[in-house]
């Protein structure tokens, strides 16, 4: 069984969308996040001085839905974030709209450090698929000694779990199934899997017949992951709903490819918000994925099973009740 962290969030403002700091027990690393409206208070931080990693997050202007981000260095953050500020003909980013800047609390972080973690982090963000990139190739940095690049890799393993607890999931994985199999760490070729298996993540089956399509999802790490191999239909043909958009992303991206026969393929597992997005791409249209996927091995829909799961957890918390 995974153990539990302990993450400390302060709210430095006293409001959830201001500058915000956030620690793990027994971590040297802080991170402070804001909103780009809040960056004239935010450069004025102590940590802004120091030498860090920074993430600069927003919309991407040309329309791909995932959030567009810069990942960078610097020995001096809150001029490097002045700089960013500027009009983009200046030499500024226009796009973001969000910061996120990772530091050391016992300030040992050095230029050669971050270089070579902002390097882990753009090929990291890369392999996961979950942004677009504003960087361009990451550069290979290999001059650290051996122990430093490991004290990098377990850095970067920490902001990897903190981001996703202040809403910036660009750089986490997506589960894979397997029961006996043990989570490997990253490696900049290969995205980084999480392994759930067993009762509680059942596989699950969706088919549209008349076309001859199947498809196998699995949920994991809060996700709805439709696994590699799972066939899609060849074209989308609902032209009115806004899932179309999230059908050409992925045929775009190369997630989705054409099989030979007249359907799509996916090439990898991709992870989804939530089940009738997942059942949408498959087969093309609009779908409710709740009733949409099966349970592959009793073929109950996907709503009544969870329905059963509430009920038979409530049951038992009732149970545990003293009497």
């Amino acid at each position: 069984m995974t153990q539990g962290r302990s993450i400390r969030l302060f709210l430095v403002d006293g409001a959830p969308n201001g500058l915000l700091t956030a620690e793990i027990m027994n971590w040297t690393g802080h991170v402070l996040t804001g909103p780009r409206s809040k960056l004239s208070e935010l450069v004025q931080r102590p940590e802004c001085g120091r030498t860090g990693i920074y993430f600069l997050v927003g919309t991407d202007p040309d329309g791909d839905l995932r959030p567009l981000v810069y990942i960078g260095e610097s020995d001096d953050v809150a001029t490097r974030l002045k700089q960013h500020n500027r009009p983009e003909e200046k030499g500024g980013k226009d796009f973001w709209e969000k910061v996120c800047l990772v530091t050391r609390k016992d300030q040992n972080l050095t230029k050669a450090h971050v270089k070579f973690l902002e390097s882990l982090l753009i090929q990291n963000a890369g392999a996961m698929g979950r942004c677009k990139l504003s960087n361009g190739t990451a550069h290979e940095y290999i001059g650290l000694p051996e122990s430093d690049r490991a004290d990098m890799a377990f850095f970067m393993e920490q902001i990897r779990t903190v981001l996703p607890v202040l809403g910036l999931d660009f750089l986490r994985g997506i589960g894979r199934p397997s029961s006996n199999q043990q989570p490997e760490p990253f490696t900049p070729t290969q995205p980084e899997t999480y392994p759930l298996a067993g009762a509680e993540n059942p596989r699950l089956k969706m088919e549209v017949k008349k076309h001859n399509i199947v498809a196998f999802a699995q949920e994991l790490d809060g996700e709805f992951v439709v696994l590699e191999g799972s066939l899609a239909r060849g074209e989308w043909i609902d032209l009115k709903h806004n899932y179309r958009h999230l059908y050409k992303q992925l045929c775009d991206e190369g997630v989705l490819v054409d099989d030979g026969n007249g359907f799509k393929t996916f090439v990898r597992d991709y992870g989804f918000t939530s089940p009738s997005p997942a059942a949408a791409v498959v087969a093309g249209r609009a779908a409710n994925g709740r009733f949409d996927w099966k349970i592959e091995a009793t073929g109950q829909s996907y709503a009544d099973w969870q329905d059963q799961q509430v009920s038979a957890a409530a049951a038992q918390s009732e149970e545990m009740e003293p009497t």
